[in-house]
């Protein structure tokens, strides 16, 4: 069993609940509303937004968007399932190696992503309404910063010797 330092201050604990929970409840409200006002999941987006990038042109491996993406390769196969039923995408075999696939764009695709191009970007204007441009460059710098620090958690690494820690309860605030 890995035992955590009982050291930890509360009020930082909650603090860190209170941060991860509104992340949360962010990425939420960020789902319900592409798909309302946008008819598109944020993952679609994504993809799209992904393969559209004038350096991948000829397509992406599907293990490199994955990655890219942050998201599992089923989750992936998924969104790339129901962006093939609509023309949007294609897999194809890779040139180099041809056990490996590429997405790529479609015409189709280009023109759908283009065409969705004015909502996003008033999306963007009416949730950021309140930030100034500094506030934005910010918030992207600490959410690098939150990703990074998420792909090194290892919480093996987290335990102690000492035999007289208990875990720490956390949960996410209301």
């Amino acid at each position: 069993m890995t035992n955590f330092d009982p050291s930890y201050d509360e009020s930082v604990s909650a603090v860190h609940n209170r941060l991860f929970f509104r992340l949360f409840q962010a990425g939420n409200t960020l789902d319900r509303q592409t798909i309302k006002h946008l008819g598109i999941t944020t993952v679609q987006w994504s993809v799209l937004g992904a393969l559209s990038r004038p350096q991948v042109a000829e397509g992406m491996s599907f293990s490199d968007l994955a990655e890219y993406l942050v998201v599992s390769r089923q989750s992936l196969d998924g969104v790339l399932k129901r962006l093939e039923r609509e023309d949007h995408v294609v897999r194809v075999a890779d040139t180099v190696d041809r056990r490996a696939k590429k997405v790529v764009l479609r015409p189709q695709g280009r023109a759908f992503w283009a065409s969705l191009q004015p909502k996003i970007y008033e999306f963007y204007r009416q949730a950021l309404t309140s930030f100034r441009f500094d506030d934005k460059v910010t918030l992207v710098h600490f959410l690098n910063q939150i990703n990074a620090g998420m792909a090194g958690v290892d919480l093996e690494d987290a335990s102690t010797d000492r035999s007289d820690s208990t875990p720490v309860e956390a949960g996410m605030p209301e």
